[in-house]
C-alpha cells in the first residue's frame, strides 16, 4: 500500500522564498519553527547548501536541543547547487570536486545525513561520472538513501532507470501537472517521490482560493504513490494549518 508523510521543507528559514518572497525568520523563531514541526508528528526534515542558512539552523537544532532528537527523524539535504553569500544567489557546481566540497560542509553542519539529493539534476548531470563518483564517496561515508531533485521528465527517466536512486523529489500540485508521469515511472521502478510545491509557493491557498487546503493535498495523494509531500513555511501557525489539512486529506 502507498505510503505518504508530510515533511517540512526549510527554504523559507534560509532565504526570501515564495509567492510573496517572504523574508526567513530569525534564528529563535526559525528553531520554534523545527521544534513545532517534530512535536506535531513531522519526521522527514529537507534542506539544501542552497538554502543559505538552513542547514546551520537545522544543525543547530539537533546539536542543542534535546526536543528534535536526531535519532529520530530523517535529515535530507542536497548536492550540486550552493549559497553565494557575497552575492546572496545560489550557484549550480556538478564537479566531483564541488559535490565532495558540498557534502563535506554539509555533514560538518549537519551532524549525520541520511537521504542525500542531487540538486538541480538534469540529464547531463544525473549519472555523470563526477555525480555517480560523489554518490560513490557518499555511501563510503555511511549515507544509506539517495535522490535527485528534477523539473522535466526526460530526466526523471534517466534517474529511474539508472538504479541509482531511491527518491526524486519535483514540484506537483492541481495548478502544475506536467510531471505527473513522474509518479508512473517511480511506481514502475519501486522508488518514492518527495513532491515540493503542493501550493505552488502559496498561490493555491490564497484568499479566495478556489480549493482548500486538505483538497489541494489529498489530490496529490491521489496520485497513488509512496513518499512525503514538503510543507514550506517559515510560519508556525500556517505549519500546523498545513498539518492539519494533510491529515484531513488522509482521512
Amino acid at each position: 500500500m502507498p505510503s505518504v508523510e508530510l515533511g517540512l521543507g526549510l527554504l523559507s528559514i534560509g532565504r526570501q522564498w515564495g509567492v510573496n518572497d517572504v523574508v526567513p525568520p530569525k534564528e529563535e523563531a526559525a528553531l520554534s519553527l523545527i521544534e513545532a514541526a517534530y512535536s506535531n508528528g513531522l519526521r522527514l526534515f529537507d534542506t539544501a547548501p542552497a538554502y543559505a542558512r538552513s542547514e546551520a539552523i537545522l544543525g543547530r537544532a539537533l546539536s542543542n536541543n534535546t526536543a528534535v532528537p536526531s535519532s529520530e527523524i530523517t535529515i535530507a539535504t542536497k548536492m550540486g547547487e550552493h549559497w553565494d553569500a557575497n552575492e546572496n544567489v545560489a550557484r549550480p557546481g556538478h564537479s566531483f570536486d564541488e559535490l565532495a566540497r558540498s557534502l563535506d560542509n554539509s555533514i560538518e553542519l549537519l551532524g549525520r545525513i541520511d537521504l542525500l539529493q542531487l540538486h538541480k539534476a538534469n540529464v547531463s548531470n544525473v549519472v555523470s561520472p563526477d555525480v555517480l563518483k560523489a554518490f560513490d564517496r557518499a555511501e563510503s561515508m555511511e549515507i544509506k538513501s539517495f535522490g535527485a531533485s528534477v523539473n522535466d521528465l526526460e530526466t526523471a527517466a534517466v534517474a529511474c532507470k539508472s538504479g541509482r536512486y531511491e527518491y526524486l523529489q519535483f514540484p506537483f500540485n492541481i495548478g502544475n501537472r506536467s510531471l505527473e508521469e513522474v509518479f508512473v515511472l517511480l511506481n514502475k521502478h519501486d522508488m518514492k517521490a518527495i513532491v515540493n510545491r503542493p501550493f505552488a509557493m502559496g498561490a493555491l491557498v490564497q484568499d479566495g482560493a478556489a480549493q482548500s487546503a486538505d483538497e489541494l493535498l489529498r489530490f496529490i495523494i491521489g496520485m497513488g504513490f509512496s513518499g512525503a509531500i514538503l510543507t514550506g513555511t517559515s510560519s508556525v501557525p500556517h505549519l500546523l494549518g498545513n498539518i492539519a489539512a494533510f491529515r484531513s486529506a488522509l482521512a
